[in-house]
């Protein structure tokens, strides 16, 4: 994760949805003579960066339990109260499905703004068949209106609703409930890519993980884990016995937790910004993870409650503040390892021919400015798929165009 390919003076030539090829810029000029051309002086290109973790279809914001948490209100009494996923999910409820849409579709906007091209979206704030199949429509209906590449995850088991909550027997009646009607629904519609559990103490336990994970394996979906956030709970080493995609989180993963994801094909996903957010004094232990091996990425969790933020580089700059890593790491791991994460690392993440022509330009003739200007929007334009997803006025330039 060291090497992260930087080269100088070159040109990428884009046909269609595709990248056709990377090299110098006067010999793309020559092979190319027709093209359109984005002059992109005194630039940086990177690919597309690859967001992997958001929970995007949500209604209000939940600004006030930032104050709580000050007062020393923590994470699990918030959600006693009422609040925490609880909030958002009445308030979802409360929501028509246009209403929806459009609140994600300015937040999608906003994230390609900042660099990503390539979002993953999570359901979660449902909890009910009507409510999580709406937000995975949504979330549908996104990708239509986007150029950015839209990955759907099916997070029914992101908690318990209040309303299963009376004895252990409705615990179980809600799992049923996802097993036997929301993921067959999912899985015919075709609604999602992956399925997500919040693997947790309070939430769900590593059996009931288990089951839902195996049964929505065996109808068509790739597996995901919110695992090890605020404890050791073995939530790593149960996504590695699964083989899942990725486990995220993890800034509680023990000792055994790292060993296991170092030895296997599950990235770990990790998200700086909610720890920083929940003003916890311990992140990810990534420096561990990358020296033994394993594959990390990094990611937003762009969230109503604990990750608010559109802004992808100042993930990459806690990366390098806050979990020691080096700026080529952090780069490698919005980009090549979070299209891994996704199943996507043989098309994105990448400028290299043949995969897809996620591009961002930064206003930085060094990589390591991109970290270094920490809050600051960069980003002066995004391609996905060949198409623009935004675009600031370059000085002296054109905007950027497809």
């Amino acid at each position: 994760m060291m090497d992260a390919g930087l080269i100088t003076g070159a040109a990428v030539a884009v046909a269609g949805k595709t990248i056709a090829a990377v090299g110098p810029v006067a010999e793309l000029e020559r092979r190319y003579p027709l093209a359109e051309r984005v002059d992109c002086s005194g630039m940086l290109l990177t690919p597309g960066l690859v967001d992997s973790h958001t929970h995007a279809v949500f209604g209000r914001p939940r600004y006030e339990e930032q104050e709580l948490r000050a007062a020393g209100v923590g994470y699990m009494e918030i959600a006693r109260r009422g609040g925490g996923i609880h909030s958002s999910v009445a308030d979802l409820r409360s929501r028509e499905e246009d209403d929806l849409y459009q609140l994600a579709l300015l937040r999608v906007k906003r994230l390609t703004s900042y660099g990503s091209t390539t979002i993953e979206i999570k359901s979660g704030y449902g909890l009910s068949v009507e409510d999580e199949l709406k937000s995975l429509r949504v979330i549908a209906r996104l990708q239509s209106a986007t150029p950015a590449r839209l990955v759907p995850t099916w997070l029914g088991a992101h908690e318990i609703p209040l309303e299963y909550r009376a004895s252990p027997g409705q615990r179980r009646d809600y799992i049923g409930l996802l097993l036997n009607e929301l993921l067959p629904i999912v899985a015919r519609e075709r609604l999602a890519l992956f399925a997500d559990v919040f693997c947790e103490p309070g939430v769900f336990t590593l059996d009931e993980t288990r089951e839902i994970l195996d049964a929505s394996r065996a109808a068509g979906l790739g597996i995901k884990l919110h695992a090890d956030e605020l404890e050791p709970y073995g939530g790593a080493e149960l996504a590695v016995d699964l083989r899942a995609t990725s486990a995220d989180h993890l800034a509680a993963v023990s000792v055994p937790g790292i060993a296991a994801l170092a030895g296997s094909d599950t990235v770990a996903t990790l998200l700086p910004g909610t720890m920083l957010f929940l003003g916890r004094q311990a992140q990810a232990p990534a420096r561990a993870m990358i020296d033994g091996g394993a594959a990390v990425a990094i990611a937003t969790d762009f969230n109503p409650g604990t990750s608010p933020t559109f802004n992808f580089p100042l993930i990459l700059t806690l990366a390098v503040s806050q979990l020691r890593m080096a700026v080529a790491e952090a780069i490698l791991a919005s980009t090549v390892n979070g299209a891994a994460a996704l199943g996507l690392s043989d098309r994105v993440g990448q400028l290299a021919p043949g995969y897809s022509a996620d591009i961002a330009l930064w206003e930085a003739t060094d990589v390591r400015e991109i970290p270094y200007w920490y809050g600051d929007r960069r980003c002066m334009g995004t391609w996905a798929r060949g198409k623009p997803c935004h675009g600031r006025e370059l000085p002296g330039n054109l905007p950027p165009s497809g």
